[in-house]
């Protein structure tokens, strides 16, 4: 009975034996998938890494971008408001221009006596005297001009 005592215990260790490589060659094929796994998740991270990179250039160059726009825009709106400023002027001063030929008009015309006074139905009066408007209108201008140039200069 020892011998077959001895033989079962064999048998039972041979068993347990081919269990532990049948187990090992399991364990080596699921290590052999990780691997291959770990060498997808790198190319992976590799490839996020790289996309993240170009993401940061181009928001880099995004800032640039609109750093530049802002102050283009700035440029601009500056423009505009010394623009805008300067049209409210020369609206300013061709009112003013404008009454003074308004005023220099009225100051031509001869007086009228309001008992001589037409209706207005009846034919025009005749003008006033031309050649007296025209040199009036010409120095204003002259004047005009002058002051002009002093402000431009």
């Amino acid at each position: 009975m020892n011998h077959n005592l001895g033989l079962v215990v064999e048998s039972v260790v041979a068993v347990l034996l081919l269990l532990t490589i049948g187990y090992c060659i399991l364990l080596n094929r699921r290590l052999q998938r990780f691997k291959a796994d770990e060498q997808s998740l790198k190319a992976t991270i590799s490839e996020l890494i790289t996309a993240t990179e170009i993401a940061e250039r181009a928001i880099a160059g995004l800032k640039v971008t609109v750093r530049e726009c802002d102050q283009n825009l700035g440029e601009r709106l500056r423009t505009a408001e010394r623009f805008a400023a300067d049209i409210a002027r020369q609206l300013t001063v061709g009112e003013s221009i404008l009454s003074r030929l308004t005023q220099i008009a009225t100051a031509v015309r001869p007086a009228q006596d309001p008992s001589a006074a037409a209706p207005a139905s009846s034919t025009a009066a005749a003008p006033p005297d031309a050649k007296s408007m025209l040199a009036a209108a010409q120095a204003f201008a002259e004047r005009a001009r002058t002051r002009a140039n002093g402000l431009a200069a």
